[in-house]
């Protein structure tokens, strides 16, 4: 069957008048028109009215190597042909195990078992089951509770929304959530421990106490007979305003989950696949989670499909006679989709094969040096900080005093409107801005996408500063 011609009329008419878009105010666009996007290809996202759009943000941080490479669309084609779906309990099939096998390659031996489910909150879900399930068979019934990062966000599933620290997302919620130990974030440039400095950067240690991994050992020493594990996403909390923090926070973290005998996880769904400028964040810390959650990047961001990784001594914990209660009861109907599979195993091997990993380094040091460049001297520039593919502005009332813009003047709203006719997409956390970027790009591309974001920023803080 053809595909029918829409028009912008009928597009329009029908998403006002059914659909219910995520993490939006539909009333906003009351009096304005969603964007319509009709296709897309490397690094530009392309309206029905023919204009591009720089997807600066990876399509919400999913899209690795630029839409549609040529190399994922053929192994989906050539997917369609061999098997389209089967239940996988029960049932394997090789695609899942072509996965495995190349995925195991880039993660530290001792995560070595692979659940597969649909999407970012579901991995998080499944590890926090895991965890609290792991000291449950062993015999540890106390061990029920989680520790948190405020300002951390782990998906929007009740589970995830319990470990969440993002009170715009998560404070309505709470009387559904199970209770957990909220320990305060490594935010460099809020820390009221930490003497002023230009800007966070990259995070290297400041010269503070690393008082925020005081807080977290005091949580532990108090209650580690009754925690299960704690979560992070290392080295960048990404929903929270793309804050990046030191090395020695996650080492510390780690290594005092060890002492207390508390479980790790880790939380890669935004920031595994390169993103960070290593093929996975903890790579930085050199440190191993007990869990980890995987979504976003691993198709590519071609289709929904996670992981979570867990160690072999987290899987003895539920292999016994089925008599003795120990099974994992968790599965979704489309865990381990061959398509999915398909797709994610060709992304693994463009990694292996194109190594973005060593041949991006030039370019994210480029990116970094404009990003100093172009917005050091800016009077609302806060803080600037980045890592890998990611760079974040911090945009303030008063750079001085760090004082936030007023919430009801929506910055970041505003400046995201305007974002689209300057050619770009650049959806805000609050006031910080951020990009997210894929990795076909160039030089002249992190200029362009640099300068339009300026001239952007600028045309809608001249009337506020």
């Amino acid at each position: 069957m053809a595909r029918p011609e829409w028009s912008k009329e009928k597009v329009l008419s029908l998403d006002r008048k059914h659909i219910w878009h995520p993490f939006t105010q539909m009333k906003d666009y009351e009096t304005r028109d969603p964007v319509i996007i009709t296709k897309a290809q490397g690094a530009f996202l392309y309206t029905i009215e023919g204009l591009r759009l720089y997807d600066t943000i990876s399509s919400w941080w999913t899209n690795v190597h630029g839409h549609l490479h040529p190399h994922l669309v053929e192994a989906i084609n050539k997917q369609l042909e061999l098997l389209d779906h089967v239940n996988f309990a029960g049932f394997t099939h090789p695609y899942a195990t072509e996965v495995v096998e190349r995925l195991k390659k880039f993660l530290p031996p001792a995560l070595s078992r692979f659940f597969f489910s649909d999407n970012g909150s579901t991995a998080v879900e499944v590890a926090l089951k895991m965890a609290f399930q792991y000291w449950q068979n062993r015999g540890f019934a106390q061990k029920t509770r989680f520790v948190c990062i405020k300002e951390a966000y782990h998906g929007d599933t009740i589970g995830a929304v319990s470990v969440g620290g993002v009170d715009l997302y998560h404070q309505l919620y709470k009387p559904l959530t199970f209770k957990t130990f909220r320990t305060r974030a490594p935010y460099c440039y809020r820390c009221p421990d930490n003497p002023p400095q230009e800007f966070t950067k990259e995070a290297p240690l400041p010269p503070c106490s690393l008082a925020c991994l005081e807080e977290l050992k005091n949580i532990f020493a108090q209650h580690a007979q009754e925690i299960c594990a704690v979560i992070v996403e290392p080295r960048l909390l990404a929903a929270g305003g793309m804050i990046v923090y030191p090395v020695e926070y996650l080492k510390g973290l780690v290594e005092l989950a060890h002492q207390y005998e508390i479980l790790v996880i880790f939380d890669e769904v935004a920031t595994g696949f390169a993103r960070t400028g290593t093929m996975f964040a903890l790579e930085q810390a050199q440190v191993v989670p007990d869990i980890i959650c995987l979504a976003k990047g691993l198709t590519g961001g071609m289709l929904p499909m996670a992981l979570t990784v867990a160690t072999e001594e987290i899987y003895q914990a539920f292999y016994a006679d089925y008599m003795e209660g120990k099974t994992f009861f968790h599965g979704h109907s489309f865990t381990a989709n061959p398509i999915a599979c398909a797709v994610s195993a060709a992304s693994l091997a463009l990694f292996e094969e194109e190594n973005p990993v060593k041949k991006g380094a030039p370019l994210r040091k480029y990116f970094h040096k404009r990003l100093i460049e172009l917005f050091a001297d800016e009077p609302y520039v806060g803080d600037i900080r980045y890592l890998g593919y990611v760079g974040a502005l911090e945009l303030v009332a008063n750079r001085r005093k760090k004082t936030p813009f007023p919430p009801e003047k929506r910055i970041g709203f505003q400046i995201y409107m305007t974002s689209l006719n300057h050619g770009l997409v650049l959806r805000p956390l609050g006031d910080v801005i951020y990009w997210f970027l894929p990795y076909c790009l160039s030089t002249e591309d992190i200029d362009s996408i640099l300068m339009e974001s300026r001239n952007t920023i600028r045309e809608v803080l001249l009337k506020e500063l």
